[in-house]
């Protein structure tokens, strides 16, 4: 049905594999394929671009995030909710939209699998950015007597400084939302305490780790990942599922470049950190997951385990062989960063990566070139 001419445009070419596919997986018929695709080259022809239904944009988000390889979560790709935000115009309008998502995800810690899309990339409203690594996250200060906070966010804590944003300059500061439009200058928003769900963690046998007063948020929002779907690039979609617990305890509490709270954890434990043979760290981690699970089941937050979770991956995978479907899987990121060789993930060595679309990738950082 389409030429070797039309064959030539590479959007063209991107949108009829992609609604090819929304055609057969949903089982449509031929002719309603057709007709679309000839709406979509002419739009493709007169425009640049074409503009996604609903439905094609939820399937194709959905299959972005059962592409993605880098996610051990993917059993649950078809109960995503997607969220329509494209005729957001404005820097308020799309912050009033990302606060909207925290509530609807957060869910009173009954978290909800959920992407919020915004304009693509190709429309009047193009680069549309949200500056945030995660919607929410905690600030990082470097000051004379060292770093507060979270190192991995020291940079983005500098730009919202710079923009007039001011935290309290504790350990648990939540960053503003920031927002640019077309390369104008950014905004920030405040983010209100109710929308901010954090969870105390307390240690279900040890009453002195609880003197640590460690805490961490409930939803991790990725926001600055592009959703790629049919040669449309939307680079502002934030999408979230639920936390495995080693992602928190064994990596952003426990990574020397992060939180480093391993040491203050063996210290609560009496274990003897002069050397590496008594396993002090390991046993700290041990501790500091239970932790982790215990507090956010206690407290009714959507968590995982990571022997669940490979357990899972492990179904998702049977179910898509079944499907006669490949499995995209980057098997480093797939063992989790605890006991990797006691899940069944560990003996999948062999699979394998390959470039597939929809899928979420990664953009330049907005800021990187900005000048303070």
């Amino acid at each position: 049905m389409i030429n070797d001419v039309n064959k030539l445009n590479p959007m063209i070419r991107e949108a009829e594999r992609f609604l090819r596919n929304f055609h057969e997986e949903n089982g449509l018929p031929l002719d309603e394929y057709e007709e679309r695709m000839q709406q979509v080259i002419t739009l493709i022809r007169e425009t640049g671009t074409y503009t996604h239904t609903f439905e094609e944009l939820k399937y194709g988000a959905r299959i972005a995030w059962r592409n993605n390889s880098r996610c051990i979560g993917r059993l649950f790709w078809d109960s995503l909710e997607v969220i329509d935000e494209r005729a957001a115009e404005t820097e308020q309008s799309i912050a009033d939209a990302l606060l909207r998502h925290i509530a609807y995800a957060t869910n009173e810690g009954r978290i909800r699998s959920t992407l919020t899309v915004f304009a693509p990339e190709l429309s009047d409203r193009s680069n549309i950015r949200i500056w945030n690594h995660q919607l929410i996250r905690y600030a990082g200060y470097q000051t004379a007597e060292g770093i507060v906070g979270d190192p991995a966010s020291i940079a983005f804590t500098e730009q919202c400084l710079q923009l007039g944003w001011r935290g309290q300059g504790t350990k648990y500061d939540v960053l503003p939302l920031v927002v640019q439009l077309n390369g104008r200058e950014p905004k920030w928003f405040p983010i209100p305490e109710a929308y901010i769900k954090e969870v105390e963690l307390v240690h279900p046998d040890c009453e002195a780790f609880n003197q640590l007063q460690l805490k961490w948020y409930a939803v991790p929002i990725l926001a600055d990942l592009v959703l790629d779907i049919g040669g449309i690039r939307y680079n502002a979609a934030p999408f979230n599922g639920w936390y495995m617990g080693t992602e928190i305890g064994s990596r952003n509490m426990a990574d020397i470049d992060r939180f480093n709270e391993l040491p203050a954890i063996a210290d609560v434990f009496g274990l003897d950190r002069t050397t590496n043979t008594s396993l002090w760290k390991d046993r700290a981690i041990l501790e500091l997951n239970t932790a982790i699970i215990h507090s956010y089941k206690r407290n009714g937050v959507s968590i995982v385990d990571h022997h669940t979770a490979a357990e899972q991956f492990m179904r998702f995978m049977k179910r898509e062989q079944d499907q006669e479907r490949s499995v995209n899987a980057r098997w480093s990121w797939l063992i989790p960063p605890m006991s990797p060789a006691a899940t069944p993930i560990w003996n999948q060595s062999d699979l394998e990566e390959c470039p597939v679309k929809p899928d979420f990738s990664a953009q330049q950082c907005p800021y990187e070139t900005r000048k303070g």
